[in-house]
């Protein structure tokens, strides 16, 4: 779909955002059948006039919501292929989330249908009073929504068609395409590394593990951000094994990855000055003769041993030393961000929708928040305390890979993390928790039923401002 404010030739049927206030003007056109319909235009709320071509949509204050939602009535409809939009917004901010919100919202993922949906909506003509030309604020919009759909594939794949190999292939692939640097530890690599944490999660599985280092660097920058996702194709818990109602949908557990992928997409075709790394723990969770065990100890690659106590915490197993690998390989940066659907525990806290955010450094999680806000992103920050940290110490090894209590699980995995962080670099590290939005099997706003694309949006957002500070 392309979006563009020039006018169309022809238009097929036009769509106009409307807001309460708006609905109140005595120059609406279909005021009297509007109230006749009881259309209030709240947010979300459509009202289609067929006879007149014309599909009303409310907003309140999600603009891409409500895009979004008017894309998907309409999408599939043979009918539709050329779509005017009708808005008295006039600025940049409303242009942007209008863009986002028609390209998220035609996402479909439909790989396994033997029938796909044809797209049928071919022209977005945005029609506004403004006589600015926004064609530099719809491209980056469409750059980033755009990525973020790529992400949405990626977790969306079967774990059957996207283990770690897989996952290496598709990072090189996007480093082929969009000039960027990509380096892949094969098992001996990682061997090497002494990445033993990370080992004993896959090693149960007939696949072998990857660690991606995929990377933007422009010149003459002055920033330099790390990203690490959390890469686990598929996660069955180990020995640990989930109930099978919680081991459906863990083709998701490989979201931080994906969202990594999906953020060096945007800010190498955004061409943003800052040098961004991405680092990639790629592992597949299973069961077999050669599974890890709880009460095993494992010798992680900083030197710390970790008393495994539940294999179904793997995630920050695999995180602990790819943290480490890459402050080793970036010794020099500005921020380092870790992105992983982490603990289920974060979404009994804080919900499906929104991503909890963690660190040592109050004004960073603050910043991150708004970033979240600004992009359209639901998060929180969520705040550490030195007695959830007691709660890991372990009279075997250093550390336990979880609790001695059931209670604040997102935070004392955060707290293990940080246990991998270089005391240097605490105060420049945060952690997301995406377990919540990350893959929601209902729609929501702009994102569709299954992967959402979560973090993407917002860490752009972040590193998009760092040269702004």
């Amino acid at each position: 779909m392309k979006i563009t404010t020039e006018k169309l030739d022809n238009i097929d049927l036009e769509i106009v955002l409307i807001n309460d206030n708006d609905l109140k003007s005595k120059n609406l056109v279909d005021k009297v059948l509007l109230d006749k319909l009881s259309f209030k235009a709240e947010q979300d709320e459509l009202c289609f006039l067929a006879e007149s071509s014309k599909l009303y949509v409310g907003y309140n204050d999600d603009i891409a919501s409500s895009i979004a939602s008017s894309i998907r009535f309409l999408d599939g409809k043979e009918f539709v292929k050329n779509i005017k939009l009708t808005t008295n917004l006039s600025d940049e901010e409303s242009i942007y989330k209008i863009t986002n919100g028609a390209i998220l919202g035609v996402y479909k993922f439909d790989k396994y249908k033997s029938k796909r949906t044809n797209k049928h909506i071919k022209n977005l003509y945005i029609s506004s009073p403004s006589q600015k030309n926004f064609s530099q604020t719809i491209k980056k919009a469409t750059t980033i929504a755009n990525s973020t759909n790529f992400t949405r594939d990626i977790v969306n794949m079967a774990p059957d068609d996207c283990y770690p190999k897989v996952l290496a292939k598709i990072a090189k692939d996007l480093a082929k395409e969009n000039n960027l640097e990509c380096n892949i530890l094969k098992q001996k690599d990682i061997e090497k590394e002494n990445m033993n944490a990370l080992l004993a999660v896959a090693r149960a599985s007939r696949h072998d593990s990857r660690v991606i280092h995929i990377s933007h660097k422009p010149k003459d920058v002055k920033h330099r951000v790390l990203v690490i996702g959390k890469g686990l194709t598929y996660d069955s818990g180990g020995l640990s094994l989930k109930p099978s109602d919680f081991m459906a949908t863990m083709k998701s557990d490989k979201s931080g990855a994906c969202t990594v992928l999906g953020i060096l997409k945007s800010v190498s075709e955004l061409n943003l000055n800052v040098e961004v790394h991405g680092f990639i723990g790629a592992v597949e969770n299973m069961i077999g003769g050669d599974s890890y065990k709880p009460d095993d100890v494992l010798k992680a690659k900083n030197g710390k041993t970790i008393e495994v106590k539940n294999t179904d915490a793997e995630g920050r197993l695999v995180l602990a030393d790819v943290l480490d690998f890459a402050q080793q390989e970036i010794s020099e940066f500005d921020y380092i961000i870790d992105i992983a659907t982490l603990t289920g525990a974060c979404v009994v806290g804080v919900g499906n929708y929104t991503t909890g955010i963690m660190g040592h450094n109050d004004e960073l999680k603050n910043k991150m928040k708004e970033c979240a806000k600004n992009s359209g992103e639901f998060a929180t920050p969520l705040d550490f305390n030195r007695f959830l940290s007691k709660t890991l110490k372990n009279e075997t090894a250093d550390i336990c890979n979880i609790s001695n209590t059931r209670y604040g699980g997102a935070l004392t995995a955060g707290l293990f993390l940080s246990e991998f962080i270089k005391d240097a670099n605490k105060d420049k590290w945060l952690h997301l928790d995406i377990a919540g939005p990350a893959f929601v099997e209902h729609i929501w706003g702009v994102n569709p039923h299954g992967a959402s694309g979560a973090g993407v949006r917002m860490v752009v957002e972040f590193i998009e401002n760092i040269n702004k500070k």
